[in-house]
Formats: structure tokens, sequence, C-alpha cells
């Protein structure tokens, strides 16, 4: 018998630090009990099974695990397309716990070039695989707790790496710095929108008024079926991102919500838009209180 008392089958061992990554991978078989990811049904049949395989790949501590069953590379889904048929944008998986686990993508340029959305754990063979769907121009970090592996994939592609000057401490090597609070168009059809709050130099990225990259300044919760701050996990200023987002929703339009920790969402734009409008008057009444990670519904 395993930890969760699946005999024989798929658990989640005790090094879990229940960051929800293997949750969104693999929902209904997967969930939170005690603070912690368990497996709750096993899979039945091979898509299934795949979910979970994703999960077990993409966990930062690797913690989904299988007692007859080794993570082999033929099973390894990554990158893995966001959406069924559509090139788009992909998840890197492979989630570091030098990024608090948190989730990085790739988008496609029209191009066929790639940018990088925050990190996943580094190392050579991931950075050859993630390479092989097209030259990576172009790293873009969104605040300083996702910097971790930045300059290492960036060297090893010959991209740029960016951070706001926020946040310019965690990778001060960078090549390039978004500076001050005004939307900056960095590539066709890419705006970068500062948005201090959750750091001082959180930065969203919005790719061609569909994809929303949002870092750790909101997500998507299954807990409320909405977007939400996590304002017990906020480090500069729950004042500042009110601000921020005051200053700043209006202009985001997005169909997709693609969040470093937290839940992926699409809904059409304008659903979008009114969920943000809500939000940022929702935010507007938090007042600053201890970080406590305990406190994050997912």
């Amino acid at each position: 018998m395993n930890e969760d008392g699946n005999a024989g089958g798929w658990y989640v061992d005790d090094r879990c630090t229940n960051c929800d990554v293997a949750r969104q991978l693999a929902p209904g078989l997967i969930e939170e009990a005690g603070g912690r990811s368990v497996v709750v049904r096993q899979p039945r049949g091979e898509a299934e099974e795949r979910l979970v395989y994703a999960a077990a790949f993409a966990c930062p501590s690797r913690s989904v695990r299988h007692p007859s069953r080794r993570l082999e590379a033929a099973r390894d889904p990554y990158p893995l397309p966001l959406d069924a048929g559509d090139d788009a944008v992909h998840l890197c998986g492979h989630n570091s716990p030098h990024t608090a686990g948190a989730n990085s993508f790739l988008l496609r340029r029209p191009s066929g070039a790639r940018m990088m959305i925050d990190t996943p754990r580094w190392s050579e063979a991931l950075a050859a695989r993630y390479e092989r769907l097209g030259p990576i121009t172009d790293v873009l970090l969104t605040h300083r707790d996702h910097a971790a592996h930045g300059r290492r994939y960036a060297d090893r592609f010959g991209a740029r790496l960016w951070i706001h000057e926020g946040d310019l401490d965690a990778a001060p090597d960078a090549d390039r710095v978004l500076r001050g609070t005004e939307t900056v168009e960095i590539a066709e059809g890419v705006r970068a929108h500062p948005l201090p709050g959750h750091t001082r130099g959180s930065v969203v990225y919005v790719a061609d008024e569909r994809y929303c990259f949002s870092g750790d300044s909101f997500y998507w919760s299954r807990t409320t079926d909405d977007i939400e701050v996590a304002d017990s996990v906020t480090w500069y200023s729950i004042t500042e991102l009110a601000a921020s987002l005051a200053r700043t929703a209006g202009r985001l339009r997005f169909e997709w919500l693609l969040a470093g920790h937290g839940d992926r969402k699409r809904l059409p734009a304008p659903q979008m838009a009114q969920r943000m409008r809500q939000l940022t008057a929702r935010v507007r009444e938090l007042r600053p209180r201890p970080v406590d990670f305990t406190a994050v519904r997912w």
C-alpha cells in the first residue's frame, strides 16, 4: 500500500509541495487533501494514463510516482500544445523547484520562431527538445520569482532575456529591461504590461489580443471559478496591485489566461474583460496581510 492508499498504483509521495501543477494536468485523478495532492482515482484507459504522465513529468518535486513504472522519455508529452490542433502555445512542463513550480510556456510568432515565457527546470536535453519546435528568440520573465533559469536558457538559445527594472536584481545581466508602468510593444503583436504588486517588477505579457501570460499577478481559480489574485502571497504591495489593475485592466484584451501559478482558462474576450473589471473592484477592497502560502485556494 502506498502513501495514498492506492495498492500498486499511481500515488503522490510526501515530497509534494502542494503547488497545484499535478491537479491542473490530471483533474479528477489528482486532487487536494490535507494540504497536498493525492491520487483519488487510478487512470482508466490510455487517455487518462497520458494525463497522469503529464502531471508526473511536470511535477517540480517528482512526487507523482508509480511503484513499477519509470518516467521514460518516450512518455514525456512536453512541449505540450495548449489546445489540440493549435500550434500557437505549448506548455513547457518540467516545472522547476527553483521557481516554486511555476508554469512556463512557448509562444509561436508568425515567423515560426518562439518566445519562452518564464522557464522550466534547466537541462540541456530539455533545451534541445524545446528548440525542435523552432528557434527561440526571447525569454520573457514575468517577475523575480521565476528568474532562476532565465540566463541559462537565453544563452543556450542565443535569445534575449527580458525583465522589469523593479526586479532587475534577480536577473542583473538581462539583455532587455522594461521600465516604468507604460505598456510597451516588445515584438509585433506582443505587449508587456508592467503590473507592480505581487512583486515590484511584475509584468503581464499579452500576445495577439488572445493569450495573457499573467505570471503571479492573477490566475484562474477552480475554487471560485473566476479570476483571482493571491493576496496572501503578495510580496510587494496589494495596494500597488490594486492601483496597477485600475490603471491597466481596461487595456488587457485576451481569451486565454495562462498563469504561472493557478489554473488556465479560455473564455470569449468580452467575458474576460468583464471579469477583469470585477477583479479590479474586488482587489481595491483588499488590505495588506501577512504572507501565508496555506491560505491560497487554487
